[in-house]
């Protein structure tokens, strides 16, 4: 079914959409210390909504906390792994043709925010990474607000902070457990696998040639 309703906002989430995705540098770093690959992921996906990493994106936890918390669940499921040593991986390389993509949106006017789980301090001397941000009109930070992806109220905060209808917003995120609540609020949503797949989906949406 085609999709006719007017999208005149655009929502980024931020590390694996704009950066590459940390799940790599994760992969890299167990591999170095011999653990099974994927073993972050499953911790931080075990008991999703109360772990150390979605307390930490709503500064529940300090990073400090987090590293001794986040040991200790690794540690439960098999490996302890130092919350410190994750902390290190979390942002990617930034992927140029995303950061393109962003200014020319802007500069045809369309309203864009970024919505990003994060951590406090975690882009830190990433001139890259700050730079970009700059070119959001909003920044709508876990860390800040108190509330994360998927949780609906997130994106609440984020149409209300923005002034906008979800129906008149195109989403894009890695995760389809982030997207799924979007898209039940009436965005369109846009998983992004391939950054060039992806951008080609936005561009027909916005009618815009990225």
């Amino acid at each position: 079914m085609t999709d006719t309703t007017t999208r005149t906002t655009v929502f980024w989430d931020f590390g694996g959409v704009v950066t590459t995705s940390p799940f790599v540098a994760f992969n890299r770093y167990e591999a170095a210390n011999g653990l099974p690959h994927d073993f972050i992921r499953t911790v931080n996906t075990h008991n999703p909504d109360t772990n150390a990493w979605a307390r930490i994106e709503r500064q529940e936890l300090t990073a400090a906390e987090f590293d001794a918390v986040f040991a200790d669940e690794s540690e439960a499921l098999g490996h302890r792994v130092p919350g410190a040593d994750v902390l290190g991986l979390l942002y990617g390389d930034l992927r140029p043709e995303m950061a393109a993509a962003i200014t020319k949106v802007r500069d045809a006017g369309i309203t864009q925010a970024c919505l990003t789980n994060n951590v406090t301090g975690a882009t830190h001397d990433r001139p890259d990474i700050e730079g970009v941000m700059d070119t959001f009109d909003y920044v709508i930070e876990s860390s800040k607000v108190g509330v994360r992806k998927p949780e609906t109220a997130f994106y609440e905060l984020a149409c209300r902070t923005v002034g906008v209808d979800a129906s008149t917003v195109v989403f894009l995120d890695d995760l389809g457990i982030n997207l799924k609540p979007a898209a039940q609020m009436g965005m369109h949503t846009i998983k992004v696998i391939d950054p060039a797949d992806a951008l080609a989906a936005l561009s027909a949406v916005i009618g815009i040639e990225l």
